[in-house]
């Protein structure tokens, strides 16, 4: 970011300044465990091919829970969606999707775990009657969902644990200024230190189109 702002620095001292300063985010450590065969899924090679979600679970003060449901594509990084609530059933889930198909198109897979919302019967035949194949990982190894699962670990350790949630409406701001910040400020290591609007301005540009943006017959609602 400080190359991008035209800042010539040694990296060196940006970080001791970084670290004087107490501006690292507290990470939490994980307990080490074995780690079986992987399965291999395919790597994405253009934009609105594969979607991945998965849901992340916080609280307000009053104790009150809160479930989140990010969708991300998986070859810009682009954060789709950061539904803040305080209950989301398959049929909600149904509901956000169709709002992003109406605005992006259909993707060609979506990848999930095997959560009761992501298994239930709506969800299933939502992806039936639009033609999108339903990838659920094995269950117990949340790696083969690395993407979205490195996008709830900064969704968790940069803004849920940063903020303190009085009312829903309060989170549901705070999240959409987190996505916000996620894909049009944030650069990413894996996109070449472009943010992930970024990256989707230079795809088009250089004339790789998004994957049915306007909807087919079978995505319209």
């Amino acid at each position: 970011m400080a190359r991008r702002e035209g800042v010539v620095c040694n990296i060196k001292r940006i970080l001791r300044v970084y670290r004087e300063a107490g501006l690292a985010v507290r990470r939490r450590k994980g307990r080490k465990r074995a780690i079986g065969t992987r399965v291999p899924l395919p790597r994405p090679d253009s934009i609105n091919q594969i979607w991945s979600l998965d849901f992340v679970s916080d609280a307000l003060v009053c104790g009150r829970k809160l479930r989140l449901l990010g969708v991300m594509d998986q070859c810009s990084r682009e954060g789709l969606n950061l539904t803040v609530d305080t209950s989301l059933p398959g049929l909600r889930v149904v509901r956000e999707l169709d709002r992003l198909v109406r605005l992006r198109g259909c993707p060609k897979v979506i990848v999930s775990d095997n959560g009761t919302e992501l298994t239930s019967r709506v969800v299933l035949q939502w992806a039936q009657e639009r033609n999108i194949e339903w990838h659920y990982i094995t269950p117990g190894k949340p790696q083969e969902n690395g993407f979205t699962e490195s996008m709830n670990g900064k969704i968790r350790d940069e803004f849920l644990n940063e903020h303190w949630f009085t009312t829903l409406a309060e989170a549901q701001q705070l999240a959409a200024e987190w996505l916000h910040d996620y894909n049009h400020v944030r650069p990413h290591s894996s996109l070449n230190y472009l943010t992930p609007v970024q990256f989707v301005q230079r795809q088009e540009a250089v004339g790789v189109r998004l994957v049915a943006v306007t909807p087919p017959a079978s995505c319209r609602p």
